[in-house]
């Protein structure tokens, strides 16, 4: 059973187009990561037992990457709704922008750059900040440290959290992303039928059902979009 629709609650679904602003690499774009690497080689537990040293190059230098980067407007306008709503932010990305940006309820569906955690069972996690990894760095179980992502072959994180929300919000907006990874991308299928869904991006292959579609980059489309919806509220509450 789906929960109750909440008025006053935003869903925003982000992928990698909302970080692309800050200068952050995507995997998928012509400039991307993959590129240079294949997934096999870097996000796969195969690839981890094969060749970890070079995993940990590589994540390295993301987090590297990801510290040096700043929220942009895109980001900020999604933190300034919660000037006037409950905002959930339900991300792909792994860099902390959003809550660099002052989001303060976020759901990284593939983990965070900004932490470590052990190879065992345990999963002993360790906040690192933007400090690298290195071989032979262990978890206090004895095992190599390795990036707390969500690679290929494993399960996303907090999902059936993430259905909850997006079930219950009065407004589900869906930001930089190609909606082609699963399970995340079926997160707008969760979205109620009475529900406000807007998706803003550059281009999109398919529309989501009910959703509106606005091209822009998010840094140039979400200000104004939440400008509107914060004033909305505030007339809503105004003549309540």
């Amino acid at each position: 059973m789906k929960p109750d629709i909440q008025p006053n609650k935003i869903a925003v679904l982000t992928g990698a187009g909302v970080s692309a602003e800050s200068g952050l690499p995507t995997f998928r774009d012509s400039h991307g990561l993959w590129n240079s690497y294949s997934w096999e080689q870097v996000a796969s537990p195969e690839g981890w037992r094969v060749r970890p040293a070079a995993v940990l190059e590589f994540y390295n230098e993301r987090r590297r990457q990801a510290w040096l980067a700043s929220p942009n407007a895109g980001h900020e306008a999604i933190a300034s709704l919660e000037a006037a709503f409950e905002v959930v932010v339900i991300t792909q990305n792994v860099d902390e922008l959003h809550e660099r940006a002052g989001s303060k309820h976020v759901i990284h569906l593939h983990g965070e750059l900004a932490y470590a955690r052990g190879t065992s069972e345990a999963r002993k996690r360790y906040r690192i900040d933007g400090e690298p990894i290195t071989m032979g760095q262990l978890c206090e179980d004895g095992t190599q440290l390795r990036p707390d992502i969500v690679w290929f072959g494993e399960e996303v994180q907090f999902f059936e959290e993430a259905c909850s929300h997006v079930a219950g919000a009065a407004r589900v907006l869906v930001v930089g992303t190609s909606l082609s990874v699963f399970p995340a991308a079926s997160l707008v299928t969760m979205a109620g039928a009475r529900a406000q869904k807007v998706l803003v991006s550059l281009e999109v292959e398919r529309l989501p059902p009910g959703f509106e579609f606005l091209r822009g980059r998010a840094a140039e489309v979400l200000p104004a979009l939440a400008a509107k919806w914060l004033e909305d509220e505030r007339v809503r509450i105004a003549q309540a």
